[in-house]
């Protein structure tokens, strides 16, 4: 790669002309070096316009993402799920379009893992025998697991090791309570909650003895919602309501009712992060117009961002409910700052709320459509701002390329000129040898045949 540095030479002549043959250098390096400055001037610029450029692309992507959000809020009418009791049930909404109403009339269980433990203690977790032949059967539900014990590991630590490594959907340890003679048992928990079986069996083929209690097989979800008995084997109900989740939290015979209605106050808090976004971008784009402009005065972008950006603030459906931002609560100072005023929409009725997601709309109407428009110079493939920088990336590179082969070009016209002025500088100084010797020689020939010292001048 070409440097892009004119390298300094000092001459060092031995003529009495050293000094101007360094000052002919000099010249004609700055003379040269002209052409240079300016493309290093372009090139600065270029490089502040992506630079001024690439700060705006984060603004309006904001901007993008507000307004796209408003749209979400407005398609789904600012749905919020609640729960009239959460000790009974809380809920989520998970996709619902419309408010709606449901009553769970009582919850008789809970789902809850099935949990075992060994019939009976073992005196030694690592040396106690736990099977009588080293094979055991392991049933949880409706599967079965081959437990092969060695001599090794026929004891409650190597059962336990071998029930985990076995792929059982279950979870065994060494449960020691510490008293008595046989303090050590088994125990083993289901990995999912629901009613199943979970059995233990020593020598299958023969007694086939079960070693495990049969005191909490797992239990269901068992519940009335809306008057209809359903059984769930999870507290976490996601597949029965369109729209609407829930996790059942206690067991209860009195009704909770779980709602989802439009709550205002999703509205509000995405109208002041659209303001308060809004008025960054406006003072992004305000910087870069006027007299006191950036280096993107006149930019086109810079045009297209003010009119979207006048485009929101003057958006309007003329004979609606909701006509304008007004309505909804926000204002525009002289210098076109936007102010939020969020008790406009704490005040509206139902009725207003659904006129104001109708203002808003979606991705393809309404306000919230116009995130398209901010999307267009902001996407980072295919963005306005995107290919204006890759263009101004394209320019800078083709400026270095120009100036890295204009200062090699100068730093060999300077080594060139400093050869040849070199070369001047020594014939120079042969010539002022040459002179010096012939006044000296004329000097001895004016003393020797008129008897005249060379320093004594004629009256």
């Amino acid at each position: 790669m070409s440097s892009t540095t004119i390298t300094p030479v000092t001459f060092t002549g031995v003529s009495n002309y050293a000094s101007d043959f360094q000052n002919i250098i000099d010249k004609a390096v700055q003379v040269a070096s002209v052409p240079l400055t300016q493309l290093q001037n372009q090139d600065a610029t270029v490089l502040q316009q992506e630079t001024d450029l690439s700060n705006l692309q984060t603004p309006m992507a904001t901007l993008a993402t507000d307004l796209t959000n408003l749209g979400n809020i407005a398609s789904s009418g600012a749905l919020s799920a609640s729960s009239s009791n959460p000790d009974v049930a809380t809920a989520t909404d998970s996709g619902a379009i419309e408010p709606a109403t449901y009553t769970i009339n009582s919850v008789t269980s809970l789902a809850a893992a099935a949990s075992e433990t060994s019939t009976d203690g073992y005196a030694d977790a690592t040396t106690a025998p736990v099977s009588s032949t080293g094979t055991m059967n392991l049933v949880v539900g409706s599967n079965d697991y081959t437990i092969n014990l060695t001599s090794g590991q026929n004891n409650l630590t190597g059962l336990v090791n071998a029930i985990n490594e076995s792929g059982a959907p279950v979870n065994a340890s060494v449960l020691t309570t510490g008293t008595g003679s046989d303090p050590d048992y088994l125990s083993i928990t289901a990995n999912n909650p629901g009613a199943t079986t979970l059995q233990l069996f020593d020598d299958p083929t023969g007694s086939n003895k079960n070693i495990l209690t049969d005191n909490n097989q797992g239990s269901d979800a068992v519940f009335q919602l809306n008057g209809v008995p359903v059984d769930e084997t999870t507290n976490n109900i996601d597949n029965v309501i369109p729209g609407l989740s829930f996790t059942l939290t206690g067991t209860s015979s009195t009704p909770t009712t779980l709602s989802l209605q439009s709550d205002s106050s999703q509205l509000s808090n995405a109208l002041q992060t659209l303001v308060t976004d809004y008025n960054s971008a406006l003072t992004a784009v305000d910087q870069q117009v006027g007299t006191a402009a950036g280096s993107l005065s006149g930019d086109f972008l810079v045009r297209q961002m003010e009119q979207d950006l006048q485009q929101v603030a003057s958006y309007i459906t003329p004979g609606s409910t909701i006509q304008s931002l007004s309505d909804l609560g926000i204002t525009f100072s002289d210098t076109g700052q936007a102010s939020f005023d969020p008790s406009v929409i704490q005040g509206f009725s139902s009725q207003q709320l659904s006129a104001a997601f109708r203002f808003i709309g979606s991705s393809t109407s309404g306000l919230a459509a116009l995130a398209n428009n901010f999307t267009q110079l902001s996407d980072p493939v295919t963005g306005l701002i995107q290919l204006q920088e890759q263009q101004y990336q394209s320019n800078d590179q083709q400026l270095k390329d120009q100036i890295s082969t204009l200062t090699t070009q100068i730093n060999t016209m300077q080594t060139n000129l400093q050869q040849q002025l070199a070369s001047a500088d020594s014939s120079i100084a042969e010539l002022e040898n040459h002179q010096q010797s012939l006044t000296e020689t004329l000097e001895s020939v004016n003393f020797v045949d008129f008897g005249v010292q060379p320093s004594v001048q004629s009256a």
